[in-house]
């Protein structure tokens, strides 16, 4: 089986990975995809760059840097993984890696942003759920996670 993991630094999407290496431990046999999607640059970055190739760079850069604790987890576990950064819409982008990929399953974390934030804007895990052709596994965040995620957050 090969499984979709999709991280975005966040405590939660680390959760979904610790999913991931307990159903490994308990016989699943399984493969992983970690990916990350960045948003494509915007107008306004892309006039104002004077190297658009920077612009790349520092999204290839981001996305590593938000896989790297997931795969240093899912590494020593011993568990077989690929790496994928991508840059596009997260939810449509998840999709193609999935088809890309021939992932049998996505494992991701849902952070609960507020179930009227999640009408107006949608949520990744929440597009992702309802497009995938294969089952999706969410992962709540533990009280933890939202508090160290909604740290990051506010730090950012």
């Amino acid at each position: 089986m090969k499984i979709l993991l999709p991280l975005d630094g966040s405590e939660v999407s680390l959760q979904a990975v610790r999913q991931v290496i307990r159903l490994v431990r308990q016989g699943l046999q399984a493969s992983v995809v970690v990916a990350n999607v960045q948003e494509p640059a915007h107008l306004y970055e892309m006039v104002m760059a004077a190297d658009t190739a920077l612009i790349a760079r520092a999204s290839a850069q981001a996305g590593a840097k938000a896989l790297k604790a997931g795969e240093a987890l899912l590494r020593h576990a011993g568990i077989a993984y690929v790496s994928e950064v991508a840059v596009g819409d997260p939810a449509h982008t998840l999709i193609d890696i999935v088809e890309r990929f021939g992932c049998d399953m996505v494992v991701m974390g849902a952070r609960d942003k507020g179930s009227l934030r999640s009408a107006l804007l949608g949520s990744v895990s929440h597009e992702v759920l309802h497009a995938a052709q294969v089952p999706v596994m969410l992962i709540k965040p533990s009280e933890q996670a939202e508090e160290q995620d909604n740290a990051q957050d506010a730090g950012a």
